[in-house]
């Protein structure tokens, strides 16, 4: 087994050349990897998905479930297909627009693209420091709120088949930064005031690492201030120049795994052409 750095990148990569079965990684050692670098590959392992959920199992207190993407198998529901589509992906974190985001993002190829397909991903750390004195200033001094409405289906795909009313107000209530109201149909229409700088769960650092960019420009997504004044465009576009500069590449071969920190990095996809391409993915807590 090998581990260096990615070519070009600022990944974790753990080569097998042992013909080492993932499992027998040690998992303290990779633990530490993702800790220092919050983003590592592991390459020649030939891991398919049954075999990413469980190498994730080793790491994870519980997996959750992402309300957009398609299962790819009723045995193993956690498990599922990125976004759907072949369009260009913004840079996001996932689920950053609510209070549920998870620790872990798990992306296995099962299928590259024949051309195009890569997975992005941009260091938040890097991107807060390379940020203009006045934007940083701006985000210090102002948090965002974003707005989602979430059909009954999409709530209990996400609390489970057989949630209620009462286990969404359980879910809810008293979560700082969220109110909420369930309409007559059972949707429910959620606003999430939260800062677009976090803190790494690692080194507790600050990272522009949010759902800004992937809100702002998504036709569905509503994102404001917290105070519900709109974000100014050019503010969007330095961001966007910023990010421009520091994007890095996964450039997939089938049987890869990777493991991206999800409060540190935000992560999104090229666009492609190739219908065969499979990329598998998982949403986690650590232990």
């Amino acid at each position: 087994m090998e581990t260096h750095t990615l070519s070009n990148s600022s990944a974790k990569l753990i080569h097998n050349n042992k013909e080492q079965s993932i499992s027998q990684l040690p998992i303290p050692d990779t633990l530490e990897s993702f800790k220092t670098f919050g983003v590592v590959l592991f390459r020649g392992f030939g891991v398919d998905y049954q075999q990413m959920k469980n190498f994730a199992e080793k790491f994870s207190s519980r997996f959750v479930l992402d309300k957009d993407r398609p299962i790819v198998d009723p045995r193993n529901k956690y498990v599922t297909l990125v976004d759907p589509g072949m369009h260009y992906v913004s840079p996001h974190c996932e689920n950053a627009n609510s209070p549920f985001r998870p620790d872990v993002i798990w992306f296995c190829c099962g299928v590259p693209a024949a051309q195009g397909g890569e997975t992005l991903y941009w260091d938040g750390i890097r991107v807060w420091q390379e940020l203009s004195e006045e934007l940083r200033q701006l985000f210090i001094s102002k948090k965002i709120k974003f707005l989602q409405k979430f059909p009954a289906a999409d709530w209990k795909r996400f609390l489970g088949v057989g949630a209620t009313v009462a286990d969404v107000k359980r879910t809810l209530n008293g979560i700082p930064g969220l109110t909420y109201n369930i309409n007559e149909d059972q949707s429910i229409s959620i606003e999430y005031v939260c800062s677009a700088v976090v803190k790494t769960k690692y080194g507790n650092q600050d990272a522009f690492a949010n759902s800004l960019i992937a809100e702002y420009k998504n036709p569905r997504g509503v994102v404001t201030f917290a105070d519900g004044s709109a974000i100014p465009s050019t503010v969007i576009n330095q961001i966007q120049q910023v990010m421009n500069n520091l994007t890095e590449v996964i450039p997939w071969q089938a049987g890869d795994l990777v493991m991206i920190d999800n409060s540190r990095f935000l992560h999104g996809r090229r666009s492609f052409t190739d219908k065969n391409r499979r990329i598998y993915s998982l949403l986690s807590y650590l232990k």
